[in-house]
């Protein structure tokens, strides 16, 4: 798609330069020698050059690793298509360094004035070497000395410039440090403050292995948590076993081993085991209300009385029942004594695992908390890290700044100085090619020039895309109407218009003969038996082309009557040499009839022409015209009617509301964009049955596409071969 397009682009070119050529290579040879003329005339001019080579940094800087970055060439915009040698040329043409020179050296222009900036700069050429670190510089001057000292000259300044422009950054840069320097300390001691203060407010000394450590506690305490727990429940085992033996808990067996060891209860107990043997014995004997029997009664009742208070004083609120034993065995005491043992034991141990579970929870509570004492000390770790680099890096650049302030090397120096030319740099050649260059863009802008002021229509192409017309013929130019149509033309030239006899065959018959073939296509769906013929300025052959068309519809053996409607400026009876003492107006104004006028000029073919009554825009708008009309389409087959062009007069669109259609003649070189517009802004807007164009009067090698037409030799070489071929046929039968 891209090479079609390039491809057209290349035709339209070409057809451009092929209508343009004649004078823009009038032009080109008037500038070319005009160049030559004024580059002969001047004086020879001499050019110097010297070189200078940079370095990313100096020397100095790399070799001591201070004040590197001081002066280092690295552009701003980081892309492929910038380089720091860019920036450097600007700066030796920078208008200072421009200026000292100029003040330098007294340069003075040929009237003897100092020399202006913009004309030193026009003289001067700064550019970098392609693919080194160099930057070539060069001046151009009649006089050769001149050139050489220019262009050293402006290297030394531009060198004592660059010592100077980086001295100048390097005390900028100290000055600065300098007051940073406070800042970044005090900032470093602030945060030194705060993370030791950290660390004691939380008994840090090392988070990572207090880490490690905790949890080795933690498991070592769960470990011996679980032991004491094992050795509880054993204990609870054994107490509950030696209870069932005894029939009593722990603090029953702790009261009762009491008991049993105490001697004042041991004494009533014995006083009332004996009082109660003496009552036993007596009640045998005695009956119960014996005075003997009672005093025994009361003595037991007040031993009892005694007993209870002293067990209540042993026992306290745990008082147990008189009746049990309170007198234990040897064994029941030692199992009393285990029982107290391990009961002892086990509360012992419960106290012990609460210890230490309560442990593990500090230690657990204080792992948990790490995390966040871990991410505050590293927040507080990095801002006296950041503070330290900080102060460290400025004390480094402050040493730079000092080094660099007392250097008197930068990053250029000289390769090559400029020295006095010995030959002028303008050459034969170079004047040749200088002027051949400026002949060719004056040729281009004239042929710019001429397109640009040519409103006119020059192809087909431009008439299909201008007007967006249905192209109906395409008629080339008759090799007998090369010259173009003028206001004197004679008779017999008119009568060279008729172009298309019925037995040859030309480019241009069989043009009329395509014209003829899709009017007929046309009419396939509507009748067109009346079309007027019209154009939107004069001389576009519009009443050439009706005469031919009519005579290719009367070929077809068809009745066709071409009118002349153009009343101010009749051609039609001057192309068939006919008189114009008859025609149309007469008719309309009836001073005769219609039989009269209407003359037969050959087979199937008669011409009304315009007759030598005026007032044509009275005459056709009306009924009269309207009533004749309408006899011509009932009379013949076809009715052409010659109208006059669309911007001279109305007579066009007044006939166009009486017929089939409007036919549209357009010509290139005569019709231009404006006309061409306007004529089809008319006839629109006056509603018209516009059919098409009619493009006329083609030139073939004007034309970008060659397949609207035949050459006319092909065309006859053709028809020769058919008529060779139909003999032979007719003599084989």
């Amino acid at each position: 798609m891209e090479f079609q397009e390039s491809s057209l682009s290349f035709v339209k070119y070409w057809q451009v330069i092929k209508r343009r050529w004649s004078p823009s290579l009038i032009v080109f040879l008037a500038v070319f020698i005009i160049s030559l003329l004024i580059a002969s005339l001047k004086k020879p001019s001499y050019v110097a050059e010297g070189k200078l080579k940079f370095q990313r940094t100096n020397a100095t800087s790399t070799l001591t690793t201070l004040g590197t970055e001081i002066g280092k060439l690295e552009p701003v915009v980081q892309d492929n298509k910038t380089s720091p040698l860019n920036t450097e040329a600007e700066v030796i043409r920078s208008v200072p360094i421009v200026q000292k020179t100029i003040k330098q050296l007294n340069l003075t222009d040929n009237k003897g004035k100092t020399l202006k900036i913009k004309d030193f700069l026009k003289k001067l050429n700064v550019s970098d070497v392609r693919g080194a670190d160099v930057i070539q510089i060069s001046y151009k001057d009649t006089n050769p000395e001149t050139t050489a000292k220019v262009v050293n000259t402006l290297i030394n300044i531009y060198l004592e410039n660059n010592i100077l422009a980086n001295r100048t950054q390097a005390t900028a840069a100290r000055k600065f440090i300098s007051k940073q320097l406070p800042k970044a300390e005090s900032i470093v001691r602030q945060a030194e403050a705060e993370l030791a203060n950290f660390k004691e407010k939380y008994k840090i000394v090392s988070l990572n292995e207090e880490a490690t450590k905790g949890v080795e506690i933690i498991t070592d305490l769960q470990k011996q948590i679980s032991q004491t727990q094992s050795q509880i429940a054993e204990i609870k085992a054994q107490s509950q076993e030696i209870r069932k033996q005894l029939d009593m808990n722990s603090q029953q067996a702790v009261i009762m081993t009491s008991l049993s060891q105490n001697p004042g209860v041991q004494d009533i107990l014995k006083e009332i085991q004996q009082l109660e043997s003496q009552l036993a014995a007596r009640r045998n004997i005695l009956q119960n209300n014996h005075p003997e029997i009672v005093n025994l009664e009361d003595k037991l009742a007040s031993l009892k009385s005694i007993l209870r208070q002293r067990i209540k004083n042993v026992a306290g609120k745990n008082f147990l029942n008189l009746d049990n034993n309170f007198q234990l065995g040897q064994l029941q005491e030692q199992i009393s004594a285990k029982l107290l043992e391990l009961e002892s034991n086990r509360l012992g141990l419960v106290n012990q695992a609460t210890a230490l579970s309560n442990l593990q929870a500090e230690y657990k509570q204080r792992l948990n908390n790490l995390p966040r004492l871990e991410q505050q000390q590293r927040q507080l770790e990095r801002k006296v890290q950041a503070a330290q680099s900080t102060y460290s890096l400025l004390l480094q650049k402050l040493q730079e700044s000092q080094i660099a302030e007392n250097q008197n090397v930068g990053n250029a120096s000289i390769i090559s100085e400029a020295i006095v030319p010995e030959e002028p740099v303008t050459s034969h050649a170079i004047i040749f090619l200088s002027a051949g260059v400026v002949a060719s863009l004056a040729a281009m802008a004239n042929i710019y020039f001429l397109e640009a002021t040519d409103k006119s229509i020059k192809t087909v192409e431009e008439a299909k895309e201008l007007l967006g017309l249905t192209t109906l013929g395409v008629i080339p130019t008759s090799s007998k109407l090369k010259k173009t149509i003028n206001a004197q033309e004679t008779t017999e030239f008119y009568h060279q218009r008729l172009l298309i006899p019925s037995l040859t065959r030309s480019p241009m018959s069989e043009a009329y003969r395509m014209l003829r073939a899709n009017l007929q296509f046309m009419s396939a769906n509507k009748e067109l038996k009346v079309i007027v013929v019209t154009s939107s300025v004069p001389k576009e052959g519009k009443s050439t082309v009706a005469a031919n068309l009519a005579m290719a519809m009367a070929q077809m053996e068809r009745k066709v009557l071409l009118v002349d409607g153009d009343l101010e400026h009749p051609i039609q009876h001057q192309i068939w040499k006919l008189t114009n003492d008859k025609g149309l107006s007469n008719v309309i104004c009836e001073q005769m009839e219609l039989k009269t006028a209407v003359k037969t000029v050959m087979n199937y073919l008669d011409v009304l022409t315009a007759g030598v009554v005026s007032f044509s825009s009275t005459l056709l708008d009306s009924q009269k015209m309207a009533g004749l009309i309408d006899s011509f389409a009932a009379n013949y087959d076809f009715v052409i009617i010659d109208a006059p062009s669309l911007t001279v007069a109305a007579d066009a669109t007044i006939l166009g509301q009486m017929s089939d259609g409007v036919l549209l003649v357009v010509r290139p070189g005569i019709a231009d964009s404006v006309n061409a517009t306007t004529a089809i802004e008319i006839l629109e807007k006056s509603g018209q049955n516009l059919l098409g164009q009619v493009v006329n009067g083609v030139i073939s090698k004007n034309e970008p596409h060659s397949y609207y037409f035949l050459e006319e030799d092909q065309l006859q070489k053709s028809a020769v071969q058919e008529y060779v071929k139909n003999v032979v046929e007719t003599r084989s039968h």
